[in-house]
């Protein structure tokens, strides 16, 4: 399925509550359009949208959402390592990003840039100086008279020669595969322009920031940060720089992970699993 995301989301809440095995749910009148953030999903069940259900509790349970009619969206339960839980009705729903997100990304980075294409000069057109020849090169042996290489060499000719097919060896190219280099904090920390497509690990066990500097990151730089310790994490406004992240910029718990995007000079979008 094509993934989407909005960073317009608006959270809300289960009108009715849910049992475990149900495959949709619907939200407060008049919310889903705003849950989904302007995102349309086509027909088919060819398109997803992740929600967290109870985000923040010890119910919390992600979900997949495949189609949305009004403020009723068919979902498919259990996502991302989580449990189908039954829910009660005014519990919180919102959109978020997860670790299946992003090994999703990676996995199909990974796929398109380690595959490798191949061609053959079957029917192909081969050019000889001012001559060209169609068709396969093997119609040498056969073809080719006297005549056809009036022109090379001025007195050159066939006479008591053999032309043998010459072998062609097709080409193959092979790109590098690609990763995510890490760089790994104890504590809080400000990023660097060498941090530019890589994901800043957070290890502290206490509470740590993530400052964005000015002047570093240029319009489309990606910086990925993961709050990997027990530590609450928040990203930081550095002078002059606009971060905007809904419905915060605090990662949400441990093993949360979020993404920068520079969108020009000093400003930038987060988004992921995010908190106020």
């Amino acid at each position: 399925m094509t993934r989407k995301f909005s960073s317009t989301s608006v959270e809300t809440t289960l009108a009715t509550g849910i049992s475990t095995s149900a495959t949709s749910i619907t939200v407060a009148t008049g919310t889903g359009t705003t849950l989904m953030g302007g995102v349309t999903l086509a027909g088919g069940a060819v398109d997803q949208f992740t929600l967290a259900i109870d985000p923040d509790t010890a119910q919390e349970e992600i979900v997949f959402v495949t189609g949305v009619s009004s403020d009723t969206l068919t979902v498919i339960r259990a996502r991302s390592g989580t449990s189908a839980i039954a829910h009660s009705g005014g519990a919180t729903v919102k959109h978020v990003l997860t670790s299946n997100d992003l090994d999703y990304f990676t996995a199909g980075v990974d796929a398109s840039i380690t595959s490798a294409s191949t061609s053959t000069l079957t029917n192909k057109t081969v050019s000889l100086a001012s001559n060209t020849v169609t068709g396969n090169l093997a119609q040498f042996n056969a073809a080719l008279t006297d005549a056809d290489f009036a022109t090379i060499g001025g007195a050159e000719t066939l006479t008591g020669k053999t032309l043998t097919s010459p072998t062609i060896t097709t080409p193959v190219i092979t790109f590098p595969v690609m990763s995510v280099a890490i760089n790994s904090q104890t504590s809080a920390y400000t990023l660097t322009a060498t941090d530019k497509s890589k994901m800043v690990i957070v290890t502290s066990s206490s509470t740590a920031n993530v400052t964005v500097p000015p002047s570093v990151f240029s319009q489309g730089d990606v910086v990925y940060i993961s709050r990997s310790g027990s530590g609450a994490l928040s990203l930081t406004q550095g002078a002059g720089v606009t971060i905007s992240g809904t419905p915060g910029l605090a990662l949400r718990a441990q093993a949360s992970v979020a993404a920068i995007l520079c969108t020009g000079s000093n400003t930038f979008i987060a988004t992921g699993d995010l908190s106020a």
